[in-house]
């Protein structure tokens, strides 16, 4: 059994501690909060008390930095919650003091998701060729970074960011609280950029105000190839000379019509390849349970000597730190160069 701990009781530290419940061979001993409170799981108010295997961090940006130092003072493998820290200095100064110890991971789980996930499998089977430009509309920041540095294999080399904002009237009608019942337009901010990694490869940003909740914005995945090109769940590809081909990502979903199985993922394919596979059968979790729960049975399986590490803090700093330089440029007005940051 591997043991972690969570430092925080919001709603996402209560995801981590939840689904652990749930996975064998991994469990959550308790929270570390600052005030004594009756939680579904032990309290502690100092790290002194509990001594997991692994802690996991669900706090505020501005206390991240300082949670993972003293995880790390004391030797404990720390899961930090995305960002590591809140702006550039802060994230120079982490590495500075934690980065050669080779204990920090990020909870970074949008290659995860079962869609990206299966997406991911395709392009890294060489069913479009050599990625080239990935376009992400459907989350924010350092996650939507993730994605077009995963997709396109990027590492932490140099990116030039050029990005503007503009404001137009949306109606939003769900928020993480649930319906809104409000069906009048309020002004909504859309920024867009441009992100240019060199070497031929790119990436577009693309993100209006609360787009994580607001279902009157698709959201909408882009990965272009030497060979083809990947949208949201179609393929279309040339597999020989004079032969294009379109094709479907397909979900197997049980639990439907005449399916008396539990409702449930099963499966995400392209033709006769099977992208994805449900690690977590018979759960029925959704689809960012199902990343939440493979990123802690990652994390589990590094701490144990028996994987690789799930996300480096190398990683995860680089995607905030590009994340930052697309404010910074839509808030300029100008183009902004991440050269070479402590962590290449």
């Amino acid at each position: 059994m591997t043991s972690f701990a969570v430092v925080g009781s919001g709603w996402r530290a209560e995801m981590f501690w939840r689904l652990a419940a749930g996975l064998p061979g991994v469990e959550c001993v308790g929270a570390v909060v600052r005030t004594p409170r009756d939680l579904p799981v032990p309290a502690f108010t100092s790290l002194d008390e509990v001594r997991p295997d692994f802690l996991v961090t669900a706090v505020p940006w501005a206390a991240n930095p300082g949670v993972i130092v003293e995880a790390v003072e004391r030797g404990i493998p720390v899961l930090a919650e995305t960002p590591p820290a809140p702006d550039a200095d802060g994230l120079a100064a982490l590495w500075k003091r934690t980065g050669d110890s080779g204990l920090v991971q990020i909870a970074e789980q949008y290659l995860l998701v079962p869609a990206h996930a299966a997406r991911l499998a395709a392009v890294r089977a060489g069913v479009i060729g050599e990625p080239s430009q990935v376009q992400v509309s459907s989350t924010h920041m350092y996650h939507a970074v993730s994605l077009i540095r995963g997709f396109l294999g990027a590492g932490r080399g140099p990116v030039t960011v050029r990005a503007s904002r503009t404001t137009a009237p949306l109606v939003d009608p769900l928020t993480r609280a649930g319906w809104t019942d409000d069906d009048q337009p309020r002004p909504a901010t859309t920024t867009i950029a441009t992100l240019d990694f060199g070497d031929g490869r790119s990436g577009l940003y693309d993100f209006t105000d609360n787009q994580w909740h607001n279902q009157l914005r698709f959201r909408r995945i882009v990965v272009r190839g030497s060979h083809g090109e990947l949208r949201d769940d179609e393929v279309v590809r040339l597999t020989e000379p004079r032969t294009i081909l379109r094709s479907p990502l397909v979900r197997r979903q049980t639990g439907y019509d005449l399916d008396l199985d539990d409702f449930d993922t099963d499966t995400i394919s392209l033709g006769d390849r099977v992208l994805f596979r449900n690690p977590f059968p018979g759960k029925r979790w959704n689809d960012e349970e199902i990343a939440i729960a493979s990123l802690l049975r990652k994390m589990a399986d590094w701490v144990r000597g028996e994987g690789p590490p799930p996300y480096s803090l190398a990683d995860g700093a680089h995607d905030h730190l590009v994340a930052l330089a697309i404010e910074e440029s839509a808030d300029t007005d100008r183009k902004v160069t991440i050269s070479a940051p402590p962590w290449r």
